[in-house]
């Protein structure tokens, strides 16, 4: 960040400065301008910003990927969203809750449980009810109904954020979300053009309410969760969300899929498809939690948006679909938002990165894979004195 950047005097002239001489920027004949110029267009081509991007439209993909299952199992006759999901955090668990044990032991995960087992039964209960009555909403609702009050999920992470988080948007950042947002609406006009399955559902009123209450939980799992991680290793954040969903979750599915799992049909296309399922969402949750890091919930949910474009990449595959002249259009509005989005982190304000609530100079933070006080420490100390760190 601009604000850890030494002056071209600092440490040279200054026998008793700390900073390193090696560090020291060599004075260039650039004006202030040009400089500032060619460091705002420079990010644009930096690693950060095309790992961000790339990640988010990944993480897009693993999204499309565990809907065509998810489809895939419903034409096969077999239904059941809560044990789908169980087998997930069952996953993370053995995982992630294995490897916190290797590194603190039996008893420092028991004093993890202990201190803040409470914390990440909240976030888990979140992501659990994110998930259930977003599945729910579709077997009520139509399919416009839900793909608009999904964006509600990114309303909800915008509030969250500026009121607890105390995150401030520069006006860019609003600008990129509403393009992202228009490329959205793009997208639903071609299917609305194309006459696609716009009919009304079961029960439309009921529907959109459960659809609503998911993206709310979503929104508030992804702040929470980027809250935690900023301030934890990953592994122990995402072994104690596969514990605890994997707790809550077992009780749903106990309670709402037993008759759903007796009635399945059991085949091998069937294991297949759920064991296609549960890598790809196994996939997903181990990288969102870096993407949190790299930038934010916000950004997270925004890059979610171009699912429905991959989506029907693989459904002119699998599902026989069409392409309308439009999906392209919206393709690159939203990805011309994200760039829009980013407009001011290439300055070095607005950095999704840098979290408010961990200070200035990220002391309250972790020092782990993607977390803006590591690369800080790198850029400062040129890897002098600094160690390996944990995730």
């Amino acid at each position: 960040m601009s604000g850890f950047a030494s002056s071209p005097s600092a440490g040279a002239s200054d026998p008793g400065s700390k900073v390193p001489p090696a560090l020291v920027a060599p004075v260039q004949d650039d004006s202030i301008q040009g400089a500032t110029k060619k460091s705002f267009f420079g990010f644009y081509t930096s690693k950060r910003f095309w790992i961000t991007l790339v990640m988010g439209q990944f993480l897009a993909l693993c999204i499309t990927s565990t809907n065509t299952f998810t489809s895939l199992l419903v034409h096969a006759g077999t239904s059941f969203p809560a044990f789908q999901t169980f087998i997930n955090y069952c996953l993370l668990n053995v995982c992630y809750t294995s490897f916190t044990i290797y590194k603190h032991g039996f008893k420092g995960w028991l004093r993890i449980l202990w201190k803040d087992g409470w914390k990440y039964c909240i976030l888990a209960f979140f992501d659990v009810e994110g998930n259930y009555f977003v599945v729910l909403a579709y077997r009520y609702t139509t399919i416009l109904s839900a793909e608009l009050i999904g964006f509600w999920s990114i309303v909800v992470v915008v509030v969250l954020s500026f009121t607890f988080l105390k995150v401030r948007y520069h006006w860019s950042q609003v600008v990129g979300i509403l393009v992202c947002c228009g490329g959205m609406g793009v997208l639903i006009a071609s299917d609305k053009i194309q006459g696609g399955d716009f009919k009304n559902g079961v029960d439309v009123l009921k529907g959109d309410l459960f659809m609503l209450l998911g993206a709310t939980f979503y929104g508030f799992s992804n702040v929470t969760e980027e809250f935690f991680v900023s301030k934890q290793p990953l592994y122990v954040v995402i072994g104690q969300l596969g514990f605890w969903g994997m707790c809550i979750n077992g009780v749903q599915t106990a309670i709402f899929d037993r008759a759903s799992i007796a009635t399945a049909t059991w085949n091998g296309k069937v294991a297949g498809y759920l064991v296609g399922y549960n890598l790809v969402l196994f996939t997903f949750y181990t990288v969102t939690p870096v993407l949190f890091r790299l930038s934010s919930a916000a950004f997270f949910n925004i890059s979610l948006l171009t699912a429905n474009f991959w989506g029907l990449i693989i459904g002119i595959k699998v599902f026989g679909y069409t392409v309308h002249y439009l999906y392209p259009v919206s393709f690159v509005l939203i990805i011309i938002g994200l760039v829009v989005y980013y407009v001011m982190d290439a300055s070095g304000i607005g950095d999704g990165s840098m979290k408010p609530w961990l200070g200035e100079g990220q002391e309250g933070g972790h020092e782990g894979i993607g977390t803006a006080k590591k690369r800080m420490r790198t850029r400062v100390g040129r890897g002098v004195g600094v160690g390996a760190s944990d995730a």
